[in-house]
C-alpha cells in the first residue's frame, strides 16, 4: 500500500521567526483566502492561534543560529507554488528552495531590519560576533527581497527601496478581526497588546499604574525572555499591583483584542530609537478602530495620527521615570474625571475606519503569480 503524497497549495507563508498568531500574517493570510487560494502556514508556537482556514504546521520556537537550520527544514517542506515569508531567516531558505524548483518567491518585510538591531541589547557592541553575523545576515536579506518576484514593504521608507515589483502594505487594522467599539468597563482599564518589552515602554506602563491606583492594566502578548525576571521580580514584590496588571500572553488577533470593547484607553509608549523612530505601528490604528483614545509618547508618525485626530493625548519622550511621571499623572487626571477620556473616543473611532483593505490588493498580486 503505497501512502499518498500531500497535495499541492498555492501559497505557502512561512516564518521561522513569527508565531502563527501573529496579526499581519493573520491579515495577509485573510487576504489571500478570500482570493480563493488554497494557504498553508509553517511557522512557531501553538496551531491553535493560527489564521482560520489554513493548513498550519508548528515548531517550537529556537535562537540563534539554529533558526536559519529551522527555516531550511520549512522551505524544505514547502509545498506552495509560492513561497511568502515572513523574515530574513527564511526568505534566505526558501531563496534556495525557489532557485532550485522554479517556484515563486515573495518577501514580505515588515520593518527596516538595520535600524532594528540598534533596539536589541545583544547587538550593541558594534563590532562583537552577533552583532557583525546579524549585519550580514540583514544585508543578504535585503539583496534577496529585492530580487524576489514580489517584494512587500510595510511602509514607504522600509528597504529595499528598489526591486523587482514593491508593493507598499501598510499595517493597517482588520475591521473583521476588531471589536465594535462598546461601552468603557466601570473600572479604569488599560490595554497594551503586543510584543513586550522595555523599548516598547513595558517597564514605563507597569510603573505608571502602580503610581494610578484606580487603574488596572492588561498586557496581551509575549514578553521579551530579557525583561521577564524583572517582571516577574516587581509583581511579586507589590501584590496590590500585580492584582491589577493581567498578562495575557500571546493571543490570535480576534482573541487578543477583545478586551478592546471595554478598555478606557490604548497604551503605546516606544522609547525613541532608530526603528521606531519612522515607524507606525499597526496598533496605532487598531487602537482608534475600537474607539479607544491612544495615550502616546512623542514619536512623529503615531504622534502626529493622534493630534490629528484629537484622539488621545501626547506625551514626551525621555527617561523612563520621566515617561512614568507623565503617564501616571494623565491617568489620574482621567479617572478624576473619565468624561474628559470618554469625550475623545468618537474622534478615535472615526479616525481608524478604513474604506478599503491593502491587503486585498497583496492577494491579487500573489494570484497574478500563480
Amino acid at each position: 500500500m503505497t501512502s499518498r503524497r500531500p497535495e499541492p497549495v498555492d501559497v505557502t507563508i512561512l516564518t521561522s521567526g513569527h508565531d502563527v498568531a501573529d496579526a499581519r500574517l493573520h491579515r495577509e493570510a485573510a487576504a489571500l483566502i478570500a482570493a480563493g487560494l488554497r494557504v498553508e502556514v509553517l511557522g512557531l508556537g501553538d496551531a491553535a492561534g493560527a489564521p482560520p482556514g489554513t493548513e498550519v504546521t508548528t515548531w517550537p520556537r529556537v535562537g540563534g543560529a539554529a533558526r536559519a537550520g529551522l527555516a531550511t527544514r520549512m522551505a524544505a517542506r514547502a509545498r506552495g507554488r509560492v513561497l511568502f515569508t515572513l523574515d530574513p531567516d527564511s526568505a534566505l531558505a526558501a531563496h534556495a528552495v525557489v532557485l532550485a524548483s522554479g517556484r515563486e518567491l515573495v518577501v514580505d518585510v515588515h520593518e527596516d531590519y538595520a535600524a532594528l538591531l540598534a533596539d536589541r541589547a545583544w547587538t550593541s557592541r558594534a563590532h562583537g560576533l552577533a552583532g557583525r553575523a546579524a549585519g550580514q545576515l540583514v544585508s543578504s536579506f535585503q539583496r534577496i527581497a529585492g530580487r524576489a518576484a514580489l517584494t512587500v514593504v510595510a511602509d514607504e521608507h522600509v528597504p529595499p527601496l528598489r526591486a523587482r515589483r514593491r508593493l507598499v502594505v501598510p499595517n493597517l487594522p482588520d475591521p473583521a478581526m476588531l471589536p465594535q467599539p462598546g461601552e468603557p468597563a466601570a473600572r479604569p482599564l488599560a490595554l497594551y497588546v503586543g510584543d513586550l518589552r522595555a523599548s516598547r515602554g513595558l517597564f514605563a506602563m507597569i510603573e505608571a499604574v502602580a503610581a494610578a491606583p484606580d487603574w488596572h492594566l492588561q498586557l496581551v502578548g509575549p514578553v521579551a525572555p530579557a525583561d521577564e525576571p524583572r517582571l516577574r521580580e516587581r509583581l511579586e514584590t507589590d501584590p496590590d499591583l500585580a492584582a491589577r496588571v493581567e498578562l495575557r500572553g500571546r493571543l490570535a488577533p480576534r482573541q487578543a483584542w477583545e478586551q478592546a470593547a471595554s478598555a478606557w484607553c490604548g497604551l503605546l509608549l516606544l522609547s525613541d530609537t532608530p526603528a521606531f523612530r519612522e515607524a507606525l505601528p499597526s496598533k496605532v490604528g487598531e487602537y482608534l478602530a475600537c474607539g479607544l483614545p491612544v495615550l502616546t509618547t512623542d514619536l512623529p508618525r503615531q504622534a502626529a495620527l493622534v493630534r490629528e485626530a484629537n484622539a488621545g493625548v501626547v506625551l514626551p519622550c525621555g527617561e523612563d521615570a520621566a515617561v512614568t511621571e507623565a503617564v501616571a499623572r494623565q491617568l489620574q487626571a482621567w479617572a478624576q474625571d473619565p468624561s474628559s477620556l470618554h469625550a475623545l473616543r468618537p474622534a478615535a473611532a472615526a479616525a481608524g475606519a478604513t474604506e478599503q483593505s491593502p491587503y486585498a490588493e497583496l492577494a491579487a498580486a500573489v494570484a497574478d503569480l500563480l
